[in-house]
């Protein structure tokens, strides 16, 4: 197989040359011909000899030119040198109206298209305008659909070539871009540079509408269209729409069911990979999240956010039909259903429904019989969380619940409440007009 492959590069190269030679003895150099070279594997028509050979090196798979810093090879030398300037930091192209300096030219045009708000590229199915032509072409392909690139490996087919090439990498792990600050390696040289501006602070784009500024052009996008409320994304099994491709990829999990996320430890899988991040966390321990106001670390940004209203006391979640507020969304979600009356959770083994899908989970244990809870003291078993931090009092000798009327503790709620229907009870003693027999 090896062999054959190797046999029909080198035939292609012969093929090359044979070529040029062919072209360099006829009058096509004269340039009566714009377009002289013409590929015979995908016919694709050039200009000139050094655009030619170029061109057939994306066939032969040859890429002579070899970086001296990392060992990365190319296939043009024009792709070589810009890839140096990675290791050198030139930037020889500069902004005049911001400063930003880059390391081809084609991406300073670009960049100066910002600051004109200029976008020439207008799409003829929707209006939309692009600031370059290759963006313009790649977005044609949403009114299309047309998804011809397909992966080998899996059968994934995607819009655009370079995406392919991106996701082809998931498959073999080659991650060959290299950040120099962390040595963190990364699929594509999109990402690389996206990851450098964390440790540079660099935030080059901003929003129209707002001050604030973004370190990717995508988070900017997204951001903007807080502002003008888009949601160009459409989901193709119902009628939402998504202001991010990412949101909307999420979304449609759903309907397809797709899990693509595994974790290392166990088969579980996810069908987002924050959520397999935070799985992990139950295995590895890791709680990055630490509270600023006391030493409490959480595996969830969500769950510090939620810690961190005991200390400061906010109840952003306001019920519209009592003046009550919550410190989270959910609980907020499960207090409306007093009012509506709603009872969304019913038990598989009776009739009973619950508002709250913990309470029919520890009610469907009566009927299981399963205690999942136990004690670190001795052996006991319990159905609910709560009832196992009761018994475990029993053994740490802890008291939380503390008469406000008296100094007496006590373990559990449901005991302080008895007691405080003693002083409820009580009345004040008034010995005016009361006759003391003495025996």
């Amino acid at each position: 197989m090896a062999r054959g492959q190797r046999a029909r590069r080198s035939g292609l190269m012969e093929e090359t040359r044979r070529h040029e030679k062919i072209i360099e003895n006829t009058h096509s150099l004269k340039r009566k011909s714009k377009k002289c070279f013409t590929c015979t594997q995908c016919g694709i028509s050039l200009a000139d000899k050094h655009g030619f050979r170029n061109h057939m090196r994306i066939h032969t798979g040859e890429k002579p030119f070899t970086c001296s810093q990392c060992g990365m090879s190319f296939r043009t030398s024009s792709t070589h040198n810009t890839h140096m300037m990675i290791h050198t930091g030139e930037r020889p192209f500069t902004c005049s109206q911001c400063g930003m300096s880059f390391r081809t030219s084609s991406t300073h045009n670009k960049h100066m298209l910002t600051h004109t708000g200029e976008k020439p590229h207008q799409c003829d199915q929707c209006g939309k305008t692009f600031l370059m032509a290759s963006y313009l072409k790649k977005h044609l392909q949403v009114h299309t659909e047309e998804r011809p690139y397909s992966c080998t490996v899996c059968g994934k087919n995607f819009r655009h070539e370079n995406v392919l090439r991106s996701h082809q990498k998931i498959h073999t792990g080659v991650r060959e871009y290299v950040c120099f600050e962390c040595n963190k390696t990364f699929l594509t040289a999109a990402k690389l540079k996206s990851h450098v501006r964390i440790h540079t602070g660099e935030k080059p784009y901003k929003c129209s509408h707002c001050d604030k500024r973004f370190s990717l052009l995508e988070s900017l996008k997204s951001h903007e269209r807080i502002h003008t409320g888009e949601r160009p994304y459409k989901c193709s099994h119902c009628d939402k729409r998504f202001s991010t491709l990412g949101s909307l990829q999420r979304h449609e999990r759903i309907h397809t069911g797709e899990k693509p996320y595994t974790c290392s430890h166990c088969d579980q899988r996810f069908s987002q990979l924050e959520n397999l991040k935070t799985h992990e966390r139950t295995h590895t321990g890791e709680k990055p999240y630490m509270c600023s106001h006391c030493d409490k670390g959480f595996s969830t940004l969500g769950s510090l956010k939620t810690h961190e209203r005991i200390h400061t006391g906010e109840r952003p979640y306001m019920c519209s039909h009592c003046d009550k507020s919550f410190s989270q969304l959910e609980t907020l979600k499960t207090h409306k259903r007093i009012h509506t009356g709603e009872k969304p959770y019913e038990c598989s083994h009776c009739d009973q429904r619950f508002r709250q899908l913990a309470s029919l989970k520890s009610h469907e244990r009566i009927h299981t019989g399963e205690k999942p809870y136990t004690c670190s003291h001795c052996d006991k078993k319990f159905s609910r969380s709560g009832s196992l931090k009761t018994h475990e009092r029993f053994h740490t000798g802890e008291r939380p619940y503390m008469c406000l009327h008296c100094d007496k503790r006590f373990i559990d709620s449901r005991n302080l409440k008895k007691h405080e229907r003693i002083h409820a009870t009580e009345k004040p003693c008034n010995l005016e007009g009361i006759r003391v027999a003495i025996v």
